[in-house]
């Protein structure tokens, strides 16, 4: 199967572009390079550099005819849509329609699309919350994933676009930016290597569904595999404050600092995590590694990078 990865050159979706080629699939990627790095790219993957809304978009559909299409380029901090929900909007929301009228015009048969489990619910009512939850985002980023997973299933009933949404939890792993605003594991492990004392915001209690790249990127293979259609959560159905996370860090960074503490954010829910067992029973997927071997991980590919650049 040929595979398209919008974001392939970003953290999330060069483990995918990684585990798609694995599994013997052709794939291409499409990445404006805004967070993405080009060196994360595999050699001999057809690579562009474009914006997913940009017109232009409709030539690399014309010559590569893919059978499938991964979205993952999007606007990833929850704290910017809360500054500018319309530049959100725009990249997120219409940049995702732009895409879906160009994969409804070439024949592209399926859809993964990769939303969020903690933003699109919202504070929540059951822990770990299941599909079925009440979605009530509390942030511009969360009201555009699940917009979005609206219009897929129009797409699938007006066009026929098969589709599969995933919302998943707080994703970590190698590769993660640690200068953005997102990924908290990623930030907290280049300080405590650094010997720079991490920020934490609020009074740290406050729980996510913590999952590695890698389990991510085997569940969307599954998905993708097996066929399965509509909205899948994508977690460990555990729940980790960040307080215990920087307790599980710092010995793996062999960091003495201590932790400073800032204000809470806007847009950010105070408990997360979410029940993927609708996931696990279509298709068999269960995430493999453990949240203190997938931090160990982590710490040690972050550890290589800054030696590295000595």
């Amino acid at each position: 199967m040929k595979v398209l990865v919008t974001g392939g050159a970003g953290f999330i979706g060069s483990h995918l572009v990684d585990g798609l080629l694995a599994q013997g699939h052709t794939v291409a990627v499409v990445d404006n390079l805004s967070i993405g790095r080009r060196e994360q790219v595999p050699s001999g993957v057809a690579f562009y550099s474009l914006d997913i809304r940009d017109p232009k978009i409709e030539e690399v559909f014309r010559k590569e005819r893919p059978d499938a299409v991964s979205h993952h380029a999007a606007q990833i901090s929850v704290r910017e849509s809360v500054r500018d929900p319309v530049f959100d909007a725009d990249v997120n929301v219409l940049g995702t329609l732009h895409l879906l009228e160009v994969c409804c015009a070439y024949g592209v048969r399926r859809f993964l699309f990769a939303s969020s489990g903690g933003a699109v619910y919202g504070e929540q009512e059951v822990f770990p919350a299941p599909e079925t939850h009440p979605t009530r985002p509390a942030s511009p980023y969360g009201i555009g994933k699940r917009a979005v997973e609206d219009y897929l299933e129009y797409y699938r009933a007006a066009k026929g676009l098969s589709y599969a949404a995933l919302r998943y939890g707080n994703v970590y792993g190698p590769r993660q930016d640690p200068n953005g605003e997102a990924g908290v594991v990623a930030i907290f492990t280049q300080r405590l290597l650094r010997g720079d004392p991490p920020v934490v915001n609020g009074d740290g209690e406050q729980t996510r569904d913590y999952i590695f790249v890698g389990d991510v990127a085997a569940a969307h293979q599954a998905a993708l595999d097996s066929g399965v259609e509509g909205v899948f959560n994508v977690g460990t159905g555990r729940e980790t404050s960040v307080n215990a996370l920087l307790a599980l860090l710092r010995p793996l960074a062999g960091a003495q600092v201590r932790e400073a503490h800032g204000p809470a954010k806007a847009g950010e829910q105070r408990r997360s995590v979410v029940d993927a067992r609708r996931l696990r029973e279509a298709t068999g997927w269960t995430p493999q590694v453990t949240l203190e071997e997938g931090l160990r991980r982590t710490v040690e590919w972050f550890r290589s990078q800054m030696g590295n650049a000595k």
